[in-house]
Formats: C-alpha cells, structure tokens, sequence
C-alpha cells in the first residue's frame, strides 16, 4: 500500500505529527509530499486558520499546547503565517529525504528561525545545497513543487498535514489515531454510523 503524508512548512500541525509519521514510516513506506497549502486553500475557495483573527489566536494556543501534550519542542518562527515556497525548494532541491523534511522542520518550528532563503542557507549547506538562491529557483524543481501540489488537489486534500493512502484522507495531527485505526480495520469506517455519515444529504447551503 501505498501511503503519501502531505505538508507544509507553513503548518505547526505538520511539525507535530512529523515523529508519528517518521515512526510509521519504519513499518511501511512513506512519501513525504511538500504541497503549498495556500494553493489548496485557494482551490477550495476557503481561507487558512492564521487569516481569521479569532481562530489565528486559538490555532497559535492549541499547536502550543499540543507539542507541550506530546512532548515535541516547538518554538514559532519570528511571523506567522510566512511564505514557505523557499522551504519547500529547498526539501525537494535537496530529494526530498526524510532528513531533509526533518531539518527545515526543525529550522523552522524547533528553533523558531525564518524559512525566507536567506535564513535558511545554513540548513540548505548541511543538506549539500550550497548555493539555496539558485536551486530554488530551478525549472524542475519549481516544477515538481507544482505537479505535487497538482496531484494533491486531484486527490482532495484540501489541508496540511494529510495522511493518504488508497483513497482514503486523514487531516491533522489529531486525525493519527483515527488513521492507525483504519490501518488495523480497513473497513473500520465503512459500516455501522459511518455509512450512514457517508450518503447524510445536505440540509442547508449557504448563498456565496
């Protein structure tokens, strides 16, 4: 089975669930799947968490108190939400490794630095990327950015971090249970309530 984790560096979310999918990618593989979530928000016609005041100050809190729950450090950037089209470049000008995902995470939401190009030269020259500004600036790499992001709209995703796997979509860090539970129980939500939940039709729509 094929299992692809799609993410962000712009998402705390993602940095958090990156130890449970480094752990399940010792049982099965994993692809690790940069995407710009922006774009996928775009796609949907909704807007992100950190563009409503409320929620922006309530996500902040509950990415907080989560890694402080899980035992993951987390220190944000210096501005949120920030541009993450250089981190994601670089992750896949330097293959996309896990060690690369792992290092601008950390950069980025261990150590709380900047992800603009500048800022991250120095985890760009530990991946082997000695010159950042011309690598991310790469036809196929700017390329590769596009297509993930392009299979990722095609598959549904419409947020970071997603777990996919044979059709089926688990959003956020707090969707890791639910996903283990369906890699236990395929049809796990398939039956019973569920299938009910799938065909509930739509009460109300509201006028855009």
């Amino acid at each position: 089975m094929d299992i692809d984790w799609y993410f962000d560096f712009v998402s705390p979310f993602s940095w958090l669930q990156l130890p449970k999918v480094r752990a399940l990618a010792q049982r099965m593989p994993v692809r690790p799947v940069p995407v710009l979530v922006g774009a996928l928000f775009a796609n949907n016609g909704q807007l992100g968490p950190a563009e409503i005041p409320g929620k922006r100050a309530f996500t902040y809190r509950f990415a907080q108190w989560q890694a402080e729950r899980d035992g993951v450090p987390l220190r944000f950037p210096p501005a949120h939400p920030f541009h993450p089209v250089a981190a994601l470049r670089l992750c896949i000008a330097a293959g996309t490794t896990w060690d690369a995902v792992e290092a601008i995470f950390a950069h980025i939401w261990q150590h709380g630095r900047a992800a603009d190009a500048e800022s991250l030269a120095e985890v760009g020259g530990a991946l082997g990327i000695a010159d950042i500004a011309s690598a991310i600036v790469a036809d196929e790499v700017k390329a590769a950015l596009r297509a993930n992001t392009d299979a990722a709209i095609a598959a549904g995703v419409y947020g970071v971090p997603t777990l996919a796997a044979d059709g089926e979509l688990f959003w956020g860090n707090d969707a890791t249970p639910m996903f283990e539970d369906w890699l236990a129980d395929r049809a796990r939500f398939a039956r019973g309530e569920y299938a009910r939940l799938a065909t509930l039709p739509v009460g109300v729509e509201r006028i855009r």
